[in-house]
Formats: structure tokens, C-alpha cells, sequence
């Protein structure tokens, strides 16, 4: 891919609509300094002292923000609490430009939370302590099921891509369930114009005639579920093309630093990553591939091309520290430039 083929898929990214289904979270971050410790009367213990909260929206919302950097149009399904974390949530959406009218508002589920409390020491220094989870930990009321499917439905032919986002590792506990991932297969038979995409952290094996985004534990996992030792190149190459094999769908399969492993009806093609230097965190880096990757293909880019430009995002959203990253159209021109002369 040159630059004007680049710049020719970017220009398409703003008529590009993309449907995120999926596990919304919202992303908590508790800023606290340690200089203002104090101890609690009552129970002895450090009292942290919050001096700031920052919120956005993480798991689906993170390749929703992605996208939206991006320039694409994005509309947002899967369910929130009646509850704080939920208007939170719904309010870093809106405030992204993201159409969330087919949230599905409950009051007898959580808005799931990951809070991260965030150490400032004496010297500057910050770190993250111990998280703290909300999740819904019991199986989603098939009523709720229902009114996901028949939104999901009505959705499909509006758009022109469908991302999956699976994030909670307990089964039949978030949006994507057994019924809802086959129910997504067959809207991808009926729909084979449409770009389908799944990511999902425990189940990524377990979905059939969409492509699918693992990294390399995950593909490992999905094919060897009793894995325990390293996870080398060789054996990611191997589980890709046991994902391919069972489901003759592309695989983007990531492997950090080494870029992306491509597996097509052609076979294994390596997509190297960008590289970058100094500091880097890769919180999101996943997210922000996958951003990178239905948007290419969106806009006709073949899934070589897509998976590059997954890479370059991801090169600008790891050097982004401290917080899920994004990317511009203007960056990944410039960081396209740069990469080419280098």
C-alpha cells in the first residue's frame, strides 16, 4: 500500500457505518495522592484521597472511540444500567458523536465498571493499585436477549460493517451469548456484503462465519484449551490456522510487537508492526487495531491492507501513556509518511 492508496481509503472512512454490538464498560479512573493519605479512625486503614475522576467508555466503547477518531460513523448496541455508571457511560458516548439510541437502559443489571485507582507518590511517580469490577455475574434475562436480537436485526441492513465485542468471560453473563453469537452468524450469511468482526476474550473459537480478531493467547486457547506453557510465534501461527481451518473466515491474528499474523484462503501472511520508540502502553492496542481494521475494509481495502492499517494505529495509540488512545486520519498519514521513509 503507497500513500495515495492510504489516503484513497481514508477519505471513506467519514461515509463508512459501523455497528459496535457488545459489552460496554465504563472505564473509572480515581486520581489519588498519596501526600494527602490519612488514616481512618474507624478501621485503622489508609484512607486514599481522591483528587480527580476521570471516566470514558472502555471494552466496546474503546474501538467505539477508536472509530470515531477515525472519522466513521458508529452506532452503539448492548444494554447499561439504571444507574450513575450508566449515564456516565452514556455521556462519553454522546460526547464522541456515538448514536446510542439502541442502548438498551435496565434496572436490574449493573453498568459494568472497571474502577482504576491511580496512585500519585511524593516524587510524581503514578501507578495503578488493585482494580475494582462490576460486573453482571448471572445468565442475561431472556427478555433482554430478545430485545438485543430484534434490534440487531433491524440494525444489520443500516450499516455497512458489524464489530463484536465480547469482553466478559463469563458465559451467558454479557451481551453476546450463545444465542446471540449464532443469531450473529446467520445475519452474516443472510448479509455477506456487510463486514462482520468478532473480538472476544474467552470465546473467540466459538463464533462461525464472521472473521474473527484474537490475539495470540487467546487463538492459543480457543484451540488448546489446556495450554500452559510460552506462547511463541510458531505456535500462534498454528492455532491461527486451526481458527481459519474450522471457520474459512479471515483471521487477524495480533501478536505485538511482531505485528499481525493473516491467515486468508491464500494461507499465512505476516503483517509486520510499526515500530516505535521510548515508552509505550498497550492498553487498547487491540481496540484500536480492530478500529483500524473493519474501517479498511469498510472502504474496500483488501484484509492485507486492512491489517496494516491496524498496525499503524496501534503504533500511535501505544505511545499514548496513561490513558485507551486513539488516532486521528492526520496522524496515520503522518505516521504512514514517516514509517515509509524510514
Amino acid at each position: 500500500m503507497d500513500e495515495d492508496r492510504l489516503n484513497t481509503l481514508l477519505q471513506k472512512f467519514p461515509h463508512v457505518h459501523v455497528l459496535v454490538i457488545g459489552d460496554f464498560f465504563l472505564d473509572k479512573y480515581l486520581i489519588i495522592d498519596r501526600q494527602l493519605r490519612e488514616i481512618s479512625l474507624e478501621t485503622g486503614l489508609e484512607a486514599h484521597q481522591v483528587i480527580a475522576i476521570r471516566t470514558s467508555p472502555g471494552a466496546a466503547g474503546t474501538v467505539t472511540s477508536n472509530l470515531r477518531a477515525l472519522g466513521v460513523q458508529v452506532t452503539a448496541l448492548g444494554f447499561i444500567g439504571d444507574d450513575g455508571q450508566g449515564y456516565e457511560l452514556k455521556r462519553g458516548l454522546i460526547e464522541r458523536g456515538v448514536n446510542i439510541a439502541p442502548l438498551i437502559e435496565v434496572a436490574d443489571r449493573f453498568t459494568p465498571t472497571y474502577t482504576k485507582p491511580m496512585v500519585r507518590e511524593a516524587d510524581g511517580h503514578v501507578h495503578e493499585i488493585e482494580r475494582l469490577d462490576i460486573k453482571n455475574r448471572s445468565p442475561l434475562p431472556h427478555p433482554l436477549e430478545d430485545a438485543l436480537l430484534e434490534r440487531l436485526r433491524a440494525l444489520v441492513p443500516q450499516v455497512d460493517g458489524v464489530v463484536i465485542a465480547d469482553q466478559v468471560p463469563e458465559r451467558n453473563c454479557g451481551v453476546v451469548t450463545d444465542r446471540v453469537r449464532a443469531e450473529i452468524g446467520n445475519l452474516a450469511l443472510q448479509h455477506a456484503d456487510k463486514v462482520f468482526i468478532a473480538d472476544s476474550r474467552a470465546r473467540i473459537g466459538l463464533f462461525q462465519q464472521v472473521m474473527i480478531k484474537p490475539n495470540a493467547r487467546e487463538a492459543t486457547l480457543a484451540v488448546h484449551p489446556y495450554w500452559t506453557g510460552e506462547i511463541d510465534l510458531e505456535t500462534a501461527r498454528q492455532s491461527g490456522a486451526e481458527l481459519f481451518r474450522r471457520n474459512q473466515k479471515e483471521v487477524f491474528l495480533t501478536v505485538g510487537a511482531e505485528g499481525i499474523l493473516l491467515f486468508t484462503s491464500q494461507g499465512c501472511q505476516h503483517i509486520p508492526a510499526v515500530p516505535v520508540e521510548g515508552e509505550i502502553d498497550i492498553v487498547g492496542a487491540g481496540d484500536s487495531v480492530m478500529a483500524g481494521i473493519v474501517s479498511a475494509l469498510c472502504s474496500g481495502a483488501t484484509p492485507a491492507e486492512a491489517a496494516l492499517l491496524g498496525n499503524v494505529v496501534a503504533s500511535i495509540t501505544i505511545q499514548q501513556i496513561g490513558t485507551t488512545g486513539t488516532a486521528s486520519p492526520e496522524q496515520v498519514r503522518e505516521r504512514f509518511r514517516s514509517w515509509q521513509r524510514s
